[in-house]
């Protein structure tokens, strides 16, 4: 089988869903498929306007098309981005795949790609990560914030909320239109957690099958002595240690971390906070409310981790936290940090309680409890006992639920699903 998958993200070391759709595509060849990849640049160097180029990272074959454009046209850009238009005709005709399989075309590739792929005679399956099929960014309105401590569960999308978030940005019948190229192009349609299926069906989008984000499995861990090294490059020796990682933004709840810190400081004065994100956003975005909450001294951003350092960054943390305030689908970084036997504190909004299991692996905690959360970390800083167990319920539910070869083999049946069922897009009308 052929497999072209479409991401407009290829570099792995940038988030979690690009390392893992490249070990998606390690374990299909292993199994004797044939993978590749599109992908798109903004940059002229990497790929010329009109053209695209070849690349191979992690061993798989990368096909990078030019696409660059202001983003504040996105709703109205990606639904057909004529930029990329004839060089995908031109990939897919030279690749031939039996499926294309989807992931992250909300910019550059766009939802065209979809249609492209089904004109191609490929199987088509799109895996929704995010909620940008119906919602303009990040879903940050359906719990009702501040005033509603976060208890709402308001899913659905309406021009009454979207107009004021958007404004000029929003675009009459985006949705619409979206909603018509899923059900017309799209042989199956996949996403990441039982929760995002609601929220996705709770917006007339049909879900076809939940299948769950997955590690490579390491094969080795950092040892001792180069956590012991972590830690003492940056001052951290033998201090309780928490941290956050990914990409820095209000919503992913940075700021409510900083609140929980200093609360978590009157009882453990020496705790630290390690913030592994991009060092600019950090200082730009959140420095200065360290500095007013009086812990920018228990603060450490490390800037962008990747490779052996960031293994180190994980085994050197005694809590991990992720106290997203958006809808988090998922949260691939949770299933990494207990891969190296950390117990998560997670959000409650969105997939992670799919993932961390409240009172067995870590804590579910709704961060706009701020005290309430910021409680549930010091449960497993206080509780040395506590912790080594709920690190390693969470290592073994790593090892028995979210590997890549669980992966593969899930969407090797969604695969064969679409392809027995591909061409039934003729009886449907085109999307206007």
């Amino acid at each position: 089988m052929k497999v072209l998958f479409f991401n407009e993200l290829s570099d792995p070391r940038i988030g979690s869903s690009v390392r893992q759709m490249y070990s998606h595509a390690e374990r299909l060849r292993e199994l004797g498929h044939e993978t590749a990849v599109v992908t798109c640049t903004q940059d002229e160097a990497r790929a010329r306007p009109g053209e695209f180029a070849e690349e191979e990272i992690c061993g798989t074959r990368v096909f990078v098309i030019h696409s660059d454009y202001p983003v504040r046209l996105r709703a109205w850009v990606s639904l057909d981005n004529p930029r990329v238009r004839e060089p995908l005709r031109r990939i897919l005709d030279a690749f031939g795949p039996d499926v294309v399989h989807a992931h992250l075309i909300h910019t550059h590739l766009g939802y065209g790609s979809l249609t492209a792929a089904r004109r191609a005679g490929a199987a088509v399956v799109l895996t929704t990560h995010d909620v940008m099929t119906f919602c303009y960014q990040k879903l940050t309105c359906f719990h009702g914030g501040e005033q509603a401590r976060g208890e709402k569960r308001d899913y659905a999308a309406h021009w009454s909320k979207c107009i004021p978030c958007q404004r000029l940005r929003y675009r009459p019948g985006r949705n619409a239109r979206i909603r018509a190229v899923l059900e017309r192009d799209v042989d199956r349609l996949t996403t990441v957690s039982h929760e995002l299926k609601t929220v996705l069906e709770a917006n007339r989008i049909r879900v076809d099958r939940v299948v769950w984000n997955a590690v490579r499995p390491q094969t080795t861990f950092p040892t001792p002595d180069e956590i012991a090294a972590f830690r003492a490059k940056r001052g951290l020796t033998g201090v309780p240690l928490i941290a956050i990682g990914g990409r820095l933004h209000e919503q992913k709840g940075v700021g409510k971390l900083l609140e929980m810190l200093a609360i978590l400081r009157r009882d453990i004065p020496d705790v630290r906070l390690i913030v592994m994100g991009k060092r600019d956003v950090y200082d730009r975005e959140f420095a200065d409310q360290a500095r007013l909450l009086d812990v920018d001294d228990a603060v450490v951003p490390t800037g962008w981790l990747d490779g052996d350092e960031l293994q180190q960054a994980y085994g050197a943390v005694d809590v991990f936290v992720t106290p997203s305030i958006c809808f988090d689908t998922f949260g691939l970084v949770n299933l990494e940090a207990m891969e190296h036997g950390k117990p998560v504190v997670a959000t409650t909004f969105g997939g992670s309680q799919e993932v961390v299991l409240d009172g067995v692996t870590g804590a579910i905690a709704n961060p706009f409890d701020v005290a309430g959360f910021a409680a549930r970390i010091a449960e497993f800083l206080e509780n040395p006992r506590l912790r080594a167990e709920a690190g390693e319920a969470g290592r073994r539910r790593v090892q028995e639920h979210f590997t890549i070869e669980r992966l593969a083999d899930e969407f090797l049946d969604v695969y064969e699903d679409a392809l027995r069922t591909r061409g039934s897009f003729v009886t449907r009308p085109e999307a206007r």
